[in-house]
């Protein structure tokens, strides 16, 4: 049974102040794990690795950029934040290349031991100014199989959005169904959730090519739908802030496993 999948489900994202604003969108995602990226080029015709095809994931959409060195700078990532490389699975879970577009406001990157558990997430933003920053956050124990984690915003994504922002990220790893959720507050508390929720399928031809007649284009509506959310809003009268660039244009926040406990600690 191949640990990449494709998951069907619903975007959706509510803003609280100061105005109230709603979206909520069908989308799809697909999982992948980097030791099946080969594989799956391989035994697919509808699926490309590093090529062109109906779907397609690239290197150079993620992490550094670098053609086949993906999973050596996930490692590099988690080795900084104080997490065991050795022998990590690392699933994605992103939009994939449709007829060779793709925008990804949000890659997740689940890196699990041998033994199943997540030791680490990678969230990876990319804003409309193509510039893309990762938080790496280790994963302490839970029973419960959730995952919480927060981080301070270090990359612009909404002209609506002030910078001096935390996000929270709350998440279900994986399985029959899978869930991210954010929740981005500033100052003055919440100000906006967001969040995908979808439903495990297996990923072959024949799926692929019904999410496609089901879900055609997708990746060029989601840039579009972005850019139509932004205009609604704008007629609202919120407040707009202008990008300042990154100082680089590809960067990371890594935050070790010290600081996650003593966010951790806080909550309680």
């Amino acid at each position: 049974m191949k640990r990449s999948a494709l998951y069907t489900g619903q975007v959706w994202h509510a803003r609280l102040r100061p105005r109230r604003h709603r979206l909520r969108y069908r989308v799809f995602s697909l999982l992948l794990d980097l030791d099946e990226l080969t594989a799956l080029d391989r035994d697919l015709h509808l699926f490309g690795y590093n090529r062109w095809a109906l779907f397609s994931f690239r290197d150079c959409d993620h992490g550094n950029g670098e053609a086949g060195a993906l999973r050596s700078w996930v490692e590099r990532q988690v080795s900084e934040a104080g997490v065991d490389a050795r022998q990590l699975r690392i699933r994605v879970l992103c939009y994939p290349r449709i007829l060779g577009y793709v925008f990804n406001p949000l890659t997740v990157f689940y890196c699990e031991a041998s033994d199943g558990q997540v030791r680490a997430v990678l969230y990876e933003v990319c804003n409309t100014f193509h510039e893309r920053h990762t938080y790496v956050i280790p994963v302490s124990g839970d029973e419960s199989g959730a995952i919480r984690q927060s981080c301070a915003k270090e990359l612009y994504v909404s002209p609506f959005v002030p910078m001096d922002c935390r996000y929270q990220f709350n998440l279900r790893p994986p399985g029959e169904s899978v869930f991210v959720g954010i929740e981005e507050s500033d100052r003055d508390g919440r100000l906006l959730t967001a969040a995908f929720s979808g439903k495990r399928e297996e990923i072959s031809d024949k799926r692929l090519l019904i999410t496609f007649l089901r879900h055609p284009l997708m990746t060029v509506k989601v840039m579009g739908a972005i850019h139509w959310e932004a205009l609604k809003i704008w007629l609202k009268r919120i407040p707009v802030h202008r990008h300042r660039p990154a100082a680089m244009r590809v960067a990371s926040t890594i935050v070790s496993h010290l600081e996650q406990k003593n966010t951790e600690n806080e909550r309680v």
